[in-house]
């Protein structure tokens, strides 16, 4: 059984305060997903296991069995699941699958002043309520300016170079949309931020063969200034961290 500990991860030789160290890994193949949040993954030693997939997404592309895949083992009492899929390696990249690494890779980036499009506010509060029903990822202030929101979303579908999402129809994210567009009609500024967990794309796309009026409401909000980041990363088994601004096309 192939496993990475924390000490290996922070002796990488291109470690540094902007990445992110994965837990200890275990590799395995992936045999299954089903039930949205469940995979079966023989490991290594031929045992088959039952890990979390923290993706409520359809994760087209990148789900496939056979794959070799790479799990985080939690031994909380109480937990259901000890284990937890992080990674799979895909033909052209490793793609993180795991939803909650993009915020914690975003606040890490901003906390260090890493996005440029971001640098100039000293204060960041996480999940801040928007609406009776709604949140968004991030509040950034700083005397001077107006307030700004920011919503991370996580990007697994490549296709041809080109990043997309959403990977399914989102009612949630079309919900964030329109909250940005009022805001931003409030004078304050709003960012959409797509992390693209993988290292294959060139330019970012919304998905309108996937979700039409997701694709549609950003192109509105766009026009009434809602701006977009998408951002793809570096990635290994030691860790993860930010690496290019790329292009939307819209």
């Amino acid at each position: 059984m192939a496993q990475l500990n924390r000490k290996s991860a922070r002796q990488s030789p291109d470690s540094d305060h902007a990445r992110l160290p994965w837990p200890g890994l275990i590799s395995g193949i992936l045999v299954k997903r089903y039930k949205r949040f469940l995979v079966d993954v023989r490991l290594d030693n031929g045992r088959v296991v039952t890990a979390h997939c923290p993706n409520s997404g359809a994760m087209t592309g990148c789900s496939e069995p056979g794959r070799t895949v790479f799990l985080s083992l939690h031994d909380r009492p109480g937990r259901k699941l000890p284990y937890t899929l992080e990674l799979i390696h895909m033909p052209s990249s490793l793609v993180g699958i795991n939803t909650m690494v993009p915020n914690r890779l975003v606040h890490r980036a901003l906390a260090l002043k890493s996005i440029q499009a971001l640098s100039g506010y000293g204060t960041i509060t996480a999940e801040v309520k928007v609406g009776e029903r709604s949140r968004l990822d991030f509040l950034l202030t700083q005397p001077g300016l107006p307030p700004c929101y920011v919503e991370v979303k996580n990007s697994t579908l490549v296709m041809d170079r080109i990043a997309y999402f959403p990977d399914a129809v989102t009612a949630r994210g079309l919900k964030h949309i329109e909250e940005m567009s009022r805001l931003v009609a409030q004078g304050c500024r709003c960012v959409m931020f797509y992390l693209i967990q993988r290292m294959d794309a060139d330019f970012f796309r919304p998905a309108g063969h996937i979700d039409p009026a997701y694709a549609q409401a950003l192109g509105r909000a766009v026009a009434g200034g809602v701006e977009v980041l998408a951002y793809d990363v570096a990635m290994d088994l030691h860790g993860i961290r930010l690496n290019r601004r790329l292009p939307m096309q819209l």
